[in-house]
């Protein structure tokens, strides 16, 4: 329910009732004043009672995320810029700013932590999900240029040596960064094995 009509001895009680049933605070809603009360005659003829239509909001869940960013960042004493890029299927928020390795953490991992509490506060009232990527002076490019680079030097160790290659526990979202970068080639297999946050990618010849 996004609309509805209240009654009450006043405005200010029929919008109150309206925000009971649809259960958002007054600052989620804008409202149109249907009907004045009006006082009763001799105290219980033709009294009329105030009747408003309440609307709730759209969510802008991008405006959400960037006002619960600044709050971290407030409480943390940061000054950060946050720009905003639309892609595909995707609003890249980056942040860009002094000292902010922080925010990036060891190989990304405060990065994706905040990135997903992001995502669960700006769509938790949406209409519309939104995927929100953050990165940090373009650290997510940067990061995965050099696990394709790191993919391709060890995919030729791999080559040369005929033993199989096992890295580091990485997120899922690096473990496709290695596959992709060496899907093409005839000679590599890549597969994943453990269970997260553990699971490693495999690099090794084709049987």
């Amino acid at each position: 329910m996004t609309s509805l009509e209240k009654t009450g001895k006043t405005i200010e009680e029929a919008v109150d009732a309206a925000l009971a049933e649809l259960g958002v605070a007054k600052d989620r809603i804008d409202y149109e004043v249907l009907e004045l009360p009006t006082k009763a005659l001799f105290g219980f003829i033709g009294g009329k009672q105030a009747r408003v239509r309440v609307t709730v909001k759209p969510i802008d869940p991008i405006g959400v995320a960037q006002g619960f960013l600044q709050d971290i960042f407030a409480a943390m004493e940061l000054n950060v810029m946050v720009e905003t890029m639309t892609q595909e299927d995707s609003i890249v928020l980056n942040l860009r700013g002094n000292d902010l390795g922080v925010l990036i953490g060891k190989h990304g991992q405060t990065l994706d932590a905040l990135q997903y509490l992001t995502n669960l506060t700006a769509n938790r009232d949406a209409e519309e999900r939104v995927r929100i990527v953050l990165d940090v002076e373009d650290y997510r490019k940067r990061r995965a240029d050099t696990l394709s680079n790191l993919a391709v030097r060890l995919a030729d160790k791999v080559k040369r040596r005929g033993e199989r290659v096992v890295l580091e526990p990485m997120s899922p979202h690096e473990r496709k960064i290695i596959h992709m970068a060496l899907q093409h080639d005839q000679r590599i297999v890549t597969y994943s094995e453990g269970e997260d946050p553990f699971r490693k990618v495999v690099i090794a010849l084709k049987k």
